[in-house]
């Protein structure tokens, strides 16, 4: 998978925004199971069942994007669809509240709403964040919050939303490999990721298909 990402992405002019970013040792982030983000891709066949977090920077003429997508291998446990669907769902939903004057509290508070009562618990220790010229930028884009606290975003602005969303409980810890940052009670984790634009009216998804 890692390999064909690069490939793909290179053929098309770009870049691969994480490889060797702050020492990343790979073109793709492959989280698998309790792994919520920054998994580094190994040998090990995936299994059925299992669920998988994809996650991918671009450099293209100096401008970055990033997205993540997470699918599952063959057939998956009811629960961990209802996960990846209900991920899937707090993006657009907090989509729904994006456009300039809003604050990235507002943003938070949509994903958190949403993914508690659903009965999944929401990644505190990560966030989403500004990109555009550079990976990471300002500002933080959480997925929890107040409403009407946090940054106020412009029109203009470029923010990578990122709801991290676990079946247990919301800790997380960083494994031994430094990179790979996994649910401290290893319960299953999904991931999901687009670069937008905030607009007057609402927020253009440029990672979109």
């Amino acid at each position: 998978l890692d390999a064909l990402a690069e490939q793909t992405i290179r053929e098309a002019g770009g870049e691969p925004a994480f490889k060797g970013y702050q020492g990343f040792p790979a073109t793709l982030c492959v989280s698998v199971n309790a792994a919520v983000v920054h998994g580094i891709p190994t040998d090990t066949p995936l299994q059925e069942g299992d669920v998988v977090g994809l996650d991918c920077g671009v450099t293209f003429k100096g401008l970055v994007t990033d997205a993540a997508r997470t699918v599952g291998v063959g057939k998956l446990h009811r629960k961990s669809r209802r996960l990846i669907e209900v991920t899937e769902k707090a993006f657009w939903i907090a989509h729904q509240v994006m456009r300039a004057g809003v604050r990235t509290g507002d943003i938070g508070h949509a994903v958190q709403t949403y993914v508690e009562a659903q009965g999944f618990g929401v990644v505190r220790a990560l966030v989403g964040h500004g990109v555009g010229r550079h990976v990471h930028e300002d500002p933080k884009v959480p997925n929890y919050g107040t409403r009407g606290t946090g940054t106020v975003l412009p029109e203009g602005a470029v923010i990578a939303v990122e709801p991290m969303v676990t079946i247990g409980h919301y800790d997380v810890l960083t494994a031994a490999d430094g990179w790979t940052v996994r649910t401290a009670d290893e319960s299953l984790a999904a991931h999901y990721e687009h670069t937008v634009v905030i607009t007057a009216t609402g927020a253009d998804v440029v990672t979109a298909v």
